[in-house]
């Protein structure tokens, strides 16, 4: 074949632009997608983990329901860990107690109706304790603690009844790595007003052979 003939059959050849175009363009529409699903699956993450709280602090809000209202119901220490088993099947698919924790406290009143952490459970192996305070918080004088919540905007429990405050945290760990985005702390928080009466200065009662969620161990 004539060389020239052939030079210029190949310069008029557009039959691989779309290929070249196609394999140039690739790296960049697949790392688009990547993104993404990295923000998406972030997205779905965080809003697992926020309906996690809520539900955690609804369901514990309900404890005692059943009793029928002949005896003041007093809640459990194995009602609290039904409830927290409650929000790991939930969030079975994000490892939640190995990754994060949760934190149940029942904010109350003390005798001179200032506000109280009667009681407080955890669950789950990410280190941090509760930002408001430790189970027994606030003295008998102390009027400082206004409740549990965001500076200004406290959540409060009226005397006589009580609140069920959660604090979750979530070491979210990204699809890909560093690639997109760096690891970071999900927090969420719930409060539910008790829907019942309960004997709340009875705390939570316990029997020998159930092991209770404590804060001081982090376990799953």
């Amino acid at each position: 074949m004539n060389i020239k003939k052939f030079i210029k059959k190949l310069h008029n050849d557009k039959s691989g632009v779309a290929m070249v175009e196609f394999a140039v363009s690739l790296p960049f529409f697949v790392g688009v997608g990547m993104y993404g699903i990295e923000i998406s699956n972030m997205s779905i993450v965080n809003m697992s983990l926020s309906q996690a709280a809520l539900n955690l602090a609804d369901n514990a809000s309900r404890l005692g329901q059943t009793n029928g209202g002949i005896v003041t119901p007093t809640i459990t220490e194995n009602n609290i860990l039904q409830v927290l088993e409650g929000a790991r099947i939930q969030s079975r698919n994000l490892d939640l107690y190995e990754n994060g924790r949760i934190i149940l406290s029942s904010l109350e009143t003390n005798t001179d109706n200032n506000q109280l952490i009667r009681w407080q459970r955890c669950k789950g192996r990410y280190r941090f304790e509760s930002v408001y305070g430790s189970q027994g918080t606030n003295g008998s004088d102390d009027r400082s603690f206004r409740g549990m919540g965001e500076d200004g905007r406290e959540v409060s429990a009226a005397p006589g009844t009580a609140v069920m405050f959660v604090e979750l945290r979530y070491d979210y760990k990204p699809l890909f790595g560093s690639l997109f985005m760096k690891e970071r702390i999900f927090s969420h928080e719930a409060a539910f007003n008790i829907r019942d009466h309960r004997n709340l200065r009875a705390g939570l009662s316990n029997s020998p052979r159930v092991r209770r969620a404590t804060c001081n161990i982090f376990r799953s």
